[in-house]
């Protein structure tokens, strides 16, 4: 069943009321209860619906395939044949496992055969995955795979680095540990200096 209704958003709590089935509100005060909360209190009152409503926001991805956002692309490129690269990207996940939040960036490039594609569209390639639930693992290798079917150049590489609400807020309790993963496809996995001269854009 698909409890998410994309015409929630921008809507007040007396009308998302509606939106929301009853059953997913009578889960999060489920909860509630179990770590000893009154969901019935005044602070806790309008819990349920904001948590559903939150969690729609984060869950977007499913929405939509993320790989859609490269379908458009331009060809005068004035015969550039460099990397592309857009480094630092912020974005917002969560783990599969936990359900905590993963915070970090990411740093997307690509060397163009005879396309491009406008800047934007990597960072919305990254969003569309990161809103789903996550490892690290797969969402670094997701985007690295789309942008390679999709745009088909030279080669491809994301690098992401991230912290884990699994590890910095339960269990082991240790904060400030960053994550870090690649995934390289083409040029940059087979040529050594094409992936130095990447490397060396990317401040590592």
């Amino acid at each position: 069943m698909n409890f998410f209704c994309n015409d929630i958003e921008g809507v007040d709590l007396d009308q998302s009321a509606e939106l929301v089935p009853d059953e997913v509100q009578e889960a999060v005060r489920t909860l509630l209860r179990w770590v000893g909360e009154d969901p019935d209190r005044e602070g806790l009152r309008d819990t349920p619906l904001r948590y559903a409503k939150a969690w729609q926001e984060y869950c977007q991805g499913y929405e939509e395939d993320p790989g859609m956002h490269l379908a458009r692309t331009f060809e005068e490129v004035a015969g550039y044949d460099e990397i592309v690269l857009l480094k630092d990207i912020p974005f917002h996940s969560h783990c599969e496992h936990h359900l905590a939040p993963i915070t970090g960036k990411a740093s997307i490039a690509y060397l163009p055969t005879n396309r491009v594609v406008g800047i934007s569209k990597l960072a919305r390639v990254l969003h569309g995955y990161a809103r789903r639930l996550q490892i690290q693992e797969r969402l670094t290798a997701e985007v690295a795979q789309a942008i390679w079917d999709h745009l088909q150049p030279s080669g491809v590489a994301v690098v992401i680095e991230a912290q884990h609400g699994c590890m910095t807020g339960r269990g082991v309790k240790t904060p400030g540990v960053g994550m870090v993963t690649s995934r390289l496809l083409g040029c940059f996995l087979e040529d050594k200096s094409s992936r130095a001269e990447l490397f060396s854009l990317m401040g590592y």
